[in-house]
């Protein structure tokens, strides 16, 4: 088997540096080693936090991050401290969302990816936003569409 020590990452194996606000840069790719087939990578963050950037009351979700690969993957460990990078940031939870999949397509490009944020309660209404991407021109912009259209 293969390793990986020429493919960059910087932040698997070292000791966790947190980053005290939102920092994109910290995401980090490693080379899809399977780009021949379609498969899913899931990811489930059960304890985000961000803050809302009117009271900078803390907000808790559960983020569900689903692609498609195509040449780049993101290492789960830059993942991780990203998404802990937004514990001291405002934000809506709408824009939470979007900015994690514009982030991770920036990073990616994958052939389809979506996100979902499952906020808890605040004043008795939860916020559950959604984003999907495919990339233009394939297949997989028709599976944003329909995934879209179908979602609940």
């Amino acid at each position: 088997m293969e390793n990986r020590e020429n493919e960059g990452l910087q932040a698997l194996g070292r000791k966790t540096m947190y980053r005290s606000g939102y920092a994109p840069e910290v995401l980090e790719t490693f080379e899809n080693r399977h780009r021949e087939n379609d498969y899913w990578v899931r990811f489930n963050c059960p304890e985000f936090t961000s803050l809302c950037p009117i009271t900078g009351q803390p907000d808790f979700a559960e983020i569900r991050i689903s692609y498609i690969p195509d040449a780049r993957m993101v290492e789960s460990k830059s993942l991780k401290l990203y998404l802990f990078s937004f514990r001291n940031h405002g934000d809506f939870h709408e824009d939470c969302v979007n900015k994690i999949m514009k982030d991770l397509i920036k990073v990616m490009e994958p052939k389809y990816i979506e996100v979902t944020g499952l906020f808890t309660p605040r004043g008795g209404i939860s916020i559950w936003p959604y984003a999907n991407y495919g990339k233009p021109g394939t297949e997989y912009e028709e599976l944003a569409r329909r995934r879209m259209a179908s979602h609940e």
